[in-house]
């Protein structure tokens, strides 16, 4: 079967997030009130094979803990989807 996850990856909200102070910072000169924070993180777009869904949860799981996020410093969550045939 063919799935889709959807994953996104935060900074730890305890972190400082320059890039997204920056963006919070320069609103102003685009005329953008009332913005409170930003954060900037990375979302990421999968497919893969697996024989049901319980096991694409483990693939993503894998891939994320051992290879797309740095756990001392980025979160993340997903959503798995099949994909239609």
């Amino acid at each position: 079967m063919k799935f889709k996850a959807e994953i996104d990856i935060m900074p730890h909200k305890e972190l400082l997030d320059p890039q997204g102070k920056t963006l919070k910072k320069n609103m102003h000169h685009l005329h953008i009130e009332g913005i409170e924070d930003i954060r900037v993180g990375k979302h990421i777009h999968v497919e893969l094979e697996a024989p049901d869904e319980s096991s694409a949860k483990e693939k993503v799981e894998l891939a994320c803990n051992k290879l797309l996020i740095n756990p001392i410093m980025e979160n993340y969550r997903y959503e798995i989807y099949p994909l239609e045939a």
